[in-house]
């Protein structure tokens, strides 16, 4: 777990980045209507969970840097028991005194009274540019007369892109969750007949193990349906002789898994697609064992589609010269995104993959990124072998840069041809 140090040892890296004499403000997340008087349930903005750890609404973080010393505040919901009767216990000022490393603790309500007092002599005032409503709107307006207004998200999303080890354990549990999720719908899937029963079966994994949402909208995608990236209505009949594509990983206490894998609905791979998925596989291994320190993203994509524009030639899904399917990018239409992303708090990582002057950011220690290349042939596509026609194969594991290489923190999640058929024969 991550303590109240370590969230001031955030605190006080980023102060270092900021300007002398200046203010910085953070919102908590807002929370959204569903519908009508229903709300979604709660997630934290994760920047603000990022350098406070605080889980509730109607709260702000207030960064003042003087010429000699730097002090944090946070501001929380008073305690209401008759609002506590409805949504549920608020810490309040005096335990969070107890618990954060700050200098001050107010209620909410004295958001706008503190920050017209720190503000005074400040030149330069910091938010988050994306998190605009009209509680951040007065700010701003309140602080117009100061010589600059500068994005804070972007120095936070510079510090989460290197991760502690406390926020690798914290990955590591959610993908212990999301192997047990994933291995269950492995082992059920012959004896299901619809996306969604597998996505029940594959969140009631998540749930019962405390990892009580999704890092994103799961993936259950049948057949054909794989071939739709980000398909999401997962209610299509689980057809037997198909592949399914299993994009499903959880959040637990804030930090994400993002795991895919293609699996058959009855257990057993066809000829026609162990020949996709062992391309699919081998370009995974091949650009998981590149990765360490220095290594450009884009080198490792390039790389990717440059095994998969081969593999689809030898399988006769594209014809003509590897090098030049690759500058008329004819291989896109098969294999359209990138390499893989930056994953932690969220799932896709605010963090840049470039600098200001444009210049790539390489590979560091520290870093944990995707990396899932996938093959995408749509049923009706009459330009490739029929046999292929129909099959959609991603394959997708998380990995940690290390000061030496990598570490593949899925390493435990099968994707071996063997293992996936082996899977669950008990079960038979």
């Amino acid at each position: 777990m991550i303590t109240q140090a370590q969230y001031k040892k955030r605190r006080e890296k980023l102060a270092k980045s900021l300007s002398t004499d200046s203010i910085t403000l953070l919102l908590s997340a807002t929370p959204k209507t569903r519908s009508n008087d229903t709300e979604y349930p709660y997630r934290q903005n994760s920047n603000f969970y990022y350098l406070t750890g605080f889980k509730e609404d109607n709260a702000a973080l207030m960064i003042v840097k003087g010429s000699k010393k730097t002090k944090s505040y946070l501001f929380v919901a008073k305690k209401d028991k008759a609002l506590e009767l409805w949504h549920g216990e608020r810490l309040g000022t005096a335990k969070a005194k107890e618990i954060f490393e700050l200098e001050g603790v107010y209620e909410y309500t004295e958001l706008e009274t503190v920050f017209k007092k720190r503000v005074l002599n400040k030149h330069s005032f910091y938010y988050d540019f994306s998190h605009k409503d009209e509680k951040i709107e007065s700010f701003i307006s309140l602080s117009k007369n100061l010589y600059a207004h500068k994005n804070i998200a972007k120095k936070i999303a510079k510090l989460r892109l290197i991760k502690s080890n406390a926020e690798v354990e914290l990955i590591k549990k959610a993908l212990k969750i999301t192997k047990e999720a994933h291995h269950r719908a492995i082992e059920i899937v012959p004896r299901l007949s619809n996306e969604y029963e597998l996505l029940s079966e594959i969140e009631y994994v998540f749930k019962k193990n405390g990892a009580y949402s999704d890092a994103y909208t799961s993936i259950v995608a049948s057949a054909n349906a794989a071939n739709t990236l980000h398909y999401i209505n997962n209610d299509k009949p689980i057809q037997k002789g198909e592949l399914l594509l299993l994009d499903a990983g959880c959040e637990y206490e804030y930090y994400a898994s993002d795991i895919t894998r293609s699996i058959p609905a009855d257990r057993k791979f066809s000829e026609a697609q162990k020949e996709l998925y062992s391309l699919v596989l081998d370009v995974e291994k091949e650009i998981i064992g590149m990765i360490k320190p220095g290594v450009l993203r884009s080198k490792l994509h390039s790389h990717s589609e440059k095994l998969l524009c081969r593999g689809m030639v030898k399988l006769g899904i594209l014809e003509g010269s590897v090098k030049k399917l690759l500058k008329k990018q004819k291989h896109k239409k098969y294999y359209p995104h990138g390499i893989g992303h930056w994953m932690g708090i969220d799932v896709h990582d605010e963090a840049a993959y470039k600098t200001k002057k444009g210049k790539e950011i390489p590979l560091r220690a520290g870093m944990v990124m995707t990396i899932e290349p996938g093959i995408y042939l749509d049923k009706d596509d009459k330009n490739i072998p029929k046999k292929y026609r129909g099959i959609g194969i991603r394959i997708e594991d998380d990995i940690l840069v290390t000061k030496d290489g990598y570490e593949n923190l899925s390493v435990d999640i099968v994707k071996e041809i063997e293992d996936i058929e082996n899977l669950g024969k008990e079960y038979e």
